[in-house]
């Protein structure tokens, strides 16, 4: 078991060559309480042996080895997540949660990481949801929406979520656990769909993102929704999508956008992908896109969010992973100059011990500490 246990708590530290060993570097963080619990086991087990038993010895050294990496995100959370705070107040303003209702306040999370929520999930009651509502038809293909509705009544504000998938697979029953709370915590929350490469390109999959907030606008009111307080939420190729339909040309008016882990400069992003690339970056953009930058260079330019960052732009919560082997988080840093040169409010947060897709588990320490900062974020930009 130790040895086993090992192998999977090396993948907090080192990075991953294949896509099976990035689903491992993805997870490896995120139940790191589980792998040290595992590791202290094993090791307390073979123990009492260590004298009189080579295997014994040898298990203990290996579960001692197996402690190291999984105990980096909780040793480092504390920090991190001050540093995190700090970010905010300076972005934000240094009393900026003054600012929210004192009702919203009191329902929002106390603390960046709560225990008890790594075993058991983050809970999310009394919240309504009504799946795949159409909101429009593209080439013959009906394109749905969930809706993720809060247990109360009145206008509440609106997000709009948008999923990850390297523009390819997805659905938006995805990161249903993170629609769930921010409706149980009073916002409506709209997951939407769009179309998927390779079959359809860029500009389609905008073009249903552009479809989908229209809808919202015209009809988020029936479902206790108030399309004056808006927010975008996307990750990873979602996260492009949402900069765009907030940033780019015939924008929508959008009172706030939140991203995690998405991609900036897609030519940069072309020109000097990841190492090791278990993604493979290169072939998910050329399938996206229809060729390389040279072959297509209005292309990556127009579906580059880097590229509209010339003026004042919605408040933006930037959320990346320090272990990216997808979206470096050095495009998180240069989008955040951009907007800051531009007088755009913007937030950036690195969460060094992260892969891209962390919040895929959703209770895990990186998903908490993200929650944590986005609630208040989400809280401040779409207050009354």
């Amino acid at each position: 078991m130790a040895a086993t246990v090992l192998f999977l708590a090396s993948w907090i530290v080192l990075p991953p060559p294949t896509y099976l060993l990035l689903l491992l570097a993805v997870g490896a963080p995120e139940l790191s309480v589980w792998l040290l619990g595992l590791a202290i086991l094993a090791g307390g087990l073979a123990l009492p042996d260590v004298r009189r038993s080579r295997v014994a010895r040898t298990a203990v050294g290996l579960a001692v080895l197996a402690v190291v990496p999984a105990s980096i995100p909780l040793l480092q959370f504390g920090a991190v997540s001050r540093r995190f705070d700090a970010a905010m107040r300076s972005s934000l303003g240094e009393h900026y949660l003054t600012e929210v209702p004192a009702a919203v306040r009191r329902e929002m999370r106390q603390q960046p990481l709560v225990v008890a929520d790594l075993f058991r999930g983050i809970r999310a009651a009394g919240v309504r949801v009504t799946r795949a509502v159409r909101f429009a038809t593209h080439d013959g293909v009906p394109l749905t929406l969930d809706i993720y509705r809060p247990p109360g009544s009145g206008p509440a504000p609106a997000v709009v979520q948008i999923y990850g998938g390297a523009w390819q697979t997805g659905a938006p029953s995805a990161n249903g656990a993170f629609a769930r709370y921010l409706a149980a915590h009073g916002y409506v929350v709209f997951a939407i769909d769009y179309r998927h490469a390779p079959r359809w390109r860029w500009p389609a999959q905008l073009a249903d993102v552009q479809a989908a907030l229209d809808w919202v606008r015209a009809n988020g009111a029936r479902y206790g929704a108030d399309p004056a307080r808006l927010a975008l939420v996307g990750r990873s190729s979602g996260g492009q999508l949402a900069m765009l339909a907030a940033y780019g040309p015939g924008a929508h008016a959008v009172q706030a956008v939140v991203i995690y882990y998405g991609p900036v400069d897609l030519t940069e992003g072309y020109r000097h992908p990841p190492r090791p690339d278990p993604l493979h970056v290169r072939g998910v953009e050329e399938a996206f896109l229809g060729g390389t930058p040279d072959q297509q260079p209005l292309r990556y330019r127009e579906a580059s969010p880097i590229s509209y960052a010339t003026r004042r732009l919605p408040p933006t919560l930037l959320i990346y992973a320090g272990r990216d082997n997808i979206v470096e988080p050095r495009f998180g840093a240069l989008l955040q100059r951009r907007l800051r040169e531009t007088g755009t409010t913007s937030v950036l947060l690195e969460i060094p011990w992260a892969e891209h897709g962390f919040d895929a588990i959703s209770n895990g320490p990186s998903a908490q500490l993200a929650l944590f900062q986005t609630e208040r974020f989400l809280a401040w930009a779409l207050r009354p």
